[in-house]
């Protein structure tokens, strides 16, 4: 089993570059089988996740070229099967994805049931509700959803609260539905907006992307495209908080300032001091951080991804901070973890109420989901002494080479497999 071990103490400097959108590939990736014609996608973040994906595509027919590691090929022309279902394709959110996507093209579709990070339900009752209402029998039997329908009808859908894979599957089935489908209450965020582009530059007819208000006239079939994935905000915003809670001055590459603000507002007010430029971001911070307030929220707000990165942050600033969560209600599992390192939080349902503490100190640590996991890292790179983060395996569904990025940038850290590298590793540093 792999772990990353820290020693921490040193402030960062330098430049990284930020990889593609994880969730907006995921969805484009599922997208792409909906043509018959050969599609190219470039800016693919190399993770598990998308890796775990491509797998199962591969598996119902559809031929996948890996051009290199972060650009990809792929024809659906070939698909045999719509049955999608495997140990590996249970364990991420986004196969749903895949229900959306066959169900437009061959209007029948089954697939597992979501797995992904344990931080709260998530179930997906409303992407079922568009479904239907675009006249498709939906069942759930065996861990499977199953779609079916003989025509796909465009119709009025009506989100009874936001939800992003909901907004994102319902359009990739209604663009190729007869006649026009209306979204109400869209999720706004960037990765839908780059799927829906995605799904236009292969011919589809989807306007109002990034409102609350989708509008799809469907068309009978889509065609070749090539395609370069947006950057990943919350890849960015990790950085950016690991650079505000370390210290140091850092160069945020390959990013869309536009969807940093919530971050960047949020650091800000805790101290640090934040440069934008065209297509990146500049974070200075003398590690002195001030107390906030902070809420989650759809966007254009903060976001619940962003959420535990910046409790770690609050954990070292003067004052006493509250993070309010208000998209999924099991995402403080990581405090347990961060307490052990010293920190002062108590939550009371959904609200995290975090006194500050001077430093933190290293110990050894679980990742209890993908964003958490980032977290405690970056908790690693500020502690005093060694700190070991073991279930890496969930920051890896997300973070490109995660480590060597923030080497790049000067942190102590490497990924070990036994105690016999850590040891390795602490001797080296001491």
């Amino acid at each position: 089993m792999e772990q990353y071990v820290i020693k921490g103490g040193n402030p960062l400097y330098g430049e990284v570059e930020i990889g593609g959108a994880k969730n907006a590939a995921l969805a484009i990736l599922a997208a792409s089988i909906m043509t018959d014609e050969t599609v190219t996608i470039e800016n693919l973040p190399n993770v598990r996740d998308i890796n775990v994906l491509l797998q199962a595509i591969e598996q119902i027919g559809a031929q996948v070229e890996r051009i290199n590691e972060h650009t990809v090929k792929i024809n659906g022309s070939f698909i045999q099967d719509v049955t999608v279902d495997n140990e590996f394709i249970r364990r991420i959110r986004a196969s749903y994805y895949l229900i959306g996507a066959l169900l437009g093209k061959y209007k029948k579709a089954e697939v597992a049931l979501p797995g992904g990070c344990d931080i709260g339900s998530r179930p997906i009752d409303l992407h079922m509700k568009g479904f239907r209402a675009m006249g498709a029998q939906v069942d759930i039997a065996h861990g499977l959803v199953t779609a079916e329908a003989e025509h796909l009808k465009g119709t009025h859908i009506y989100l009874d609260k936001v939800s992003v894979g909901a907004t994102i599957n319902i359009m990739m089935a209604a663009a190729m539905a007869e006649g026009k489908t209306v979204i109400e209450n869209a999720a706004k965020e960037p990765h839908v907006v780059d799927v829906a582009n995605f799904l236009n530059s292969m011919g589809a007819n989807i306007r109002g992307a990034g409102t609350d208000v989708i509008r799809i006239v469907g068309v009978e079939k889509l065609h070749k495209t090539e395609y370069s994935i947006i950057p990943d905000q919350i890849e960015a915003g990790t950085f950016m908080f690991a650079v505000a809670a370390a210290g140091g001055n850092v160069l945020v590459k390959d990013v869309i300032p536009k969807h940093l603000e919530a971050t960047t507002a949020k650091l800000l007010e805790a101290g640090c001091k934040v440069e934008e430029f065209d297509d990146a971001v500049r974070i200075i911070s003398d590690g002195k951080l001030h107390h906030t307030q902070v809420t989650t929220l759809p966007y254009p707000g903060f976001p619940t991804d962003m959420q535990p990165q910046m409790a770690v942050l609050l954990g070292i600033a003067e004052g006493t901070s509250t993070v309010t969560e208000s998209i999924f209600e099991n995402r403080f599992k990581y405090v347990d973890e961060l307490t052990r390192m010293g920190a002062n939080i108590k939550v009371e349902s959904n609200i995290a109420i975090i006194n500050g503490v001077k430093n933190y100190t290293g110990a050894r640590v679980n990742a209890p989901d993908l964003r958490a996991g980032a977290a405690l890292v970056i908790a690693g790179l500020v502690a005093e002494g060694i700190t070991v983060v073991d279930d890496i395996y969930y920051i890896e569904r997300g973070y490109e080479a995660f480590e060597k990025k923030l080497r790049g940038i000067g942190a102590s850290i490497e990924k070990v497999s036994d105690e016999k590298e850590i040891q390795k590793f602490i001797l080296k540093v001491s």
